[in-house]
C-alpha cells in the first residue's frame, strides 16, 4: 500500500502565542500535533495500491518514440511499483539506451522528489535495467533464455500473490522465452502489448504466445494505441508540435531529452502506462485513458481492438477510446512536466 505526500499537506505556522506555552505542555502540543499529521498522511490515497509493472521496450532502436514514452513514465513513477526495465528487440537498441534515459531522470530526481517520496532513485532504476534478447525468435518456440527473461520469471515468482503486469513496447520475444521456460508464471502476470509494426518484427513470438498460451491475460493493442497522436481535441496547446513547445522543451532534464529525441508527440507505447493512471485496470472493456477493449473468443483473458465504426479514427479501430481523452491525459501530464520548471 503507498502513500502519498504532497505541499498541501504542511502545517501551518502557529502564532507567537505559541511560544508562551510552557516546555512540558509544548512537547506534549508537538507530540499531538505530529501524531495527527502523520495519521493525515496515512489517509491520503489509501486505497491506491501501486501496480508492479516491468516494461520491455526496444528503445534507442529506429524510432524515438520510446524516449519519449519513458520519459513519460518517469513523470509518474511514483504511481507503479517498478520491477523492471528491459531492453528488448527489434533492431540496435540495448540496455545502454534506457540508462541514457535514466541520467536524465537523475537530474530532475529532487524536485521530483519534492512532490512525492515515492519515486524511485535513479540508483534504483539503474539496478533493474537488464538487457534483453538481441534479436527476434528465429524458431516456432523460444529456445533462448535472455536476462530480461530471466528478470521476468524471477519477478513474477517474487510476486506471486500480485499480478504482474509486463508492458511490451516492443517485440514480444522476450516475454515469449519467459512463459516457455516458466509456464507457472501465467498465473500472475499480465501482459499490455503495442502490436502493430512491433508485431511484424516478430511474429513468431507473438504467434507461439498466441497458439499455445490461450490462458494468457493479455490485452493486445494494435490500432487503439494510435488514438495517442491521431484525433481528439487539440487545442488550447494540446496538439502534438504545441504541447511539446509548451510543455516539455525547457522543463528540466527530461523535458530537454524529449525535446532533442522527437520534437512532436508520437508516443504509441504510452497508452499501455495511461491505462493505470485513469480507469480498472481489472477490466480492460471498460474506458481509461489507455483504451477500451473487447473479448474475443480466443481464450478467456484476452483483449484486442474495438472495431466498432464509432471508434474508428483514421481507418485504426478503437483509436478514438484514446483520444477523447487527450485534453485530460495531457493536461494531468503538464502539471507535472511544470515540476520541473519550479
Amino acid at each position: 500500500m503507498r502513500t502519498y505526500y504532497d505541499n498541501s499537506m504542511k502545517a501551518k505556522m502557529p502564532s507567537r502565542d505559541f511560544l508562551k506555552i510552557p516546555a512540558s505542555k509544548l512537547l506534549f502540543l508537538v507530540l499531538i500535533i505530529s501524531i495527527a499529521f502523520l495519521s493525515d498522511c496515512n489517509d491520503t490515497n489509501a486505497d491506491y495500491e501501486a501496480p508492479n509493472i516491468i516494461v520491455s521496450t526496444d528503445i534507442g532502436g529506429s524510432d524515438p518514440d520510446d524516449y519519449q514514452s519513458l520519459v513519460h513514465l518517469f513523470l509518474y513513477a511514483d504511481r507503479f511499483n517498478l520491477l523492471g526495465l528491459i531492453s528488448s528487440p527489434p533492431d540496435a537498441g540495448r540496455k545502454e539506451h534506457i540508462e541514457e534515459s535514466i541520467a536524465a531522470y537523475a537530474v530532475d530526481f529532487e524536485k521530483l522528489k519534492e512532490h512525492s517520496v515515492l519515486f524511485p532513485t535513479p540508483e534504483y532504476l539503474l539496478s533493474i535495467t537488464k538487457q534483453g534478447a538481441t534479436d527476434s525468435l528465429k524458431t516456432e518456440v523460444p529456445t533462448e533464455l535472455s536476462d530480461g527473461a530471466s528478470w521476468i520469471i524471477d519477478k513474477a515468482k517474487e510476486n506471486a500473490g500480485q499480478p504482474l503486469y509486463i508492458l511490451v513496447w516492443g517485440s514480444i520475444t522476450d516475454v515469449a522465452q519467459a512463459v516457455h521456460h516458466a509456464p507457472s508464471i501465467k498465473s500472475n502476470i499480465r501482459v499490455y502489448s503495442i502490436g502493430s509494426w512491433n508485431t511484424v518484427q516478430d511474429p513468431k513470438s507473438r504467434d507461439y504466445l498466441f497458439n499455445n498460451h490461450s490462458d494468457l491475460w493479455w490485452i493486445e493493442n494494435n490500432t487503439t494505441f494510435r488514438g495517442m497522436y491521431m484525433g481528439g481535441d487539440t487545442t488550447n496547446s494540446m496538439g502534438n508540435l504545441t504541447f511539446v513547445e509548451s510543455h516539455l522543451k525547457g522543463h528540466g532534464a527530461l523535458g530537454e531529452f524529449f525535446w532533442e529525441k522527437k520534437k512532436d508527440i508520437k508516443m504509441g507505447d504510452t497508452p499501455s502506462v495511461l491505462y493505470f493512471l485513469n480507469g480498472d485496470i481489472d477490466n480492460p472493456e471498460g474506458e481509461s485513458w489507455g483504451g477500451s477493449f473487447i473479448k474475443t473468443d480466443h481464450g478467456p483473458h484476452y483483449w484486442t481492438d474495438n472495431p466498432a465504426d464509432s471508434l474508428i479514427e483514421i481507418n485504426r479501430a478503437g483509436a478514438k477510446t484514446v483520444n477523447k481523452f487527450r485534453q485530460a491525459y495531457l493536461r494531468d501530464w503538464a502539471a507535472r512536466m511544470g515540476w520541473l520548471k519550479e
